[in-house]
């Protein structure tokens, strides 16, 4: 073997190693994040539990849970948009359990212009999944207006004297209720596609290699002509 093809076949073997080992990286991370959403979707629509004495953002995020009590007087909008009533606000309520502890509970969607309208309370024993926000509000709220740019659950529970906890409601059988809104997961998965990527990348690198070595090995015939 020429020497000057030595060191492009070395650079060339650990750059498709390199190439390969990221896409094989991607595809553990696609398996992992397919076990984490099962696990997910098992919690949001397992049977249905009593809302934890301690709740744990970590441990009972998406839980699917039952509460009995009565909804409190007192509302925070939160604007939103739903196919069901478009433009609107999401209604969110305290709600005294039976223990007496109070929650937050996200009652569903209603139109713009049902923002101050009277509504009738659920009492009884309610259903849906807890949920805590993750990111913090893009605008603080306008409280003289009562407008909210998003649920953040700690500011909500210290407006609305509950504790930092949210139920997000799955249906109502009252007529005249906000819309309840089912709770969704926006987890990017978009692991095989990256892995594709970088297989991709290691197939350019190899070919490349290739052309490199091909193009030393034809100099070296031409110089020995």
């Amino acid at each position: 073997m020429n020497k000057r093809m030595i060191a492009p076949m070395v650079f060339g073997i650990v750059g498709i190693a390199i190439l390969v080992s990221l896409g094989n990286w991607q595809l553990r991370r696609l398996a992992w994040k397919e076990d984490m959403l099962a696990a997910i979707e098992a919690k949001m629509n397992g049977p249905a539990v009593p809302v934890p004495a301690q709740p744990d953002r970590e441990r009972d995020m998406y839980l699917h849970v039952t509460a009995t009590g009565e909804m409190g007087e007192g509302e925070a909008h939160v604007l939103s948009s739903s196919p069901e009533t478009g433009p609107g606000y999401r209604i969110i309520a305290p709600f005294t359990l039976e223990d007496g502890r109070r929650i937050l509970v996200d009652r569903g969607n209603v139109p713009e212009a049902a923002k101050n309208a009277p509504r009738p309370l659920e009492n009884g024993t309610i259903e849906g999944n807890l949920l805590w926000m993750q990111d913090p509000p893009s605008y603080p709220p306008d409280l003289a207006k009562n407008i909210w740019f998003n649920r953040d659950t700690e500011a909500l529970a210290r407006a609305l004297g509950t504790e930092p906890v949210l139920l997000v409601m799955r249906h109502t059988a009252l007529a005249g209720a906000p819309v309840p809104q089912a709770v969704g997961v926006n987890i990017p998965n978009n692991h095989f596609g990256y892995a594709i990527q970088w297989y991709g990348f290691a197939l350019v690198w190899l070919g490349m290699t290739l052309y490199l070595l091909y193009r030393i090995k034809r100099e070296n015939r031409s110089g020995d002509q």
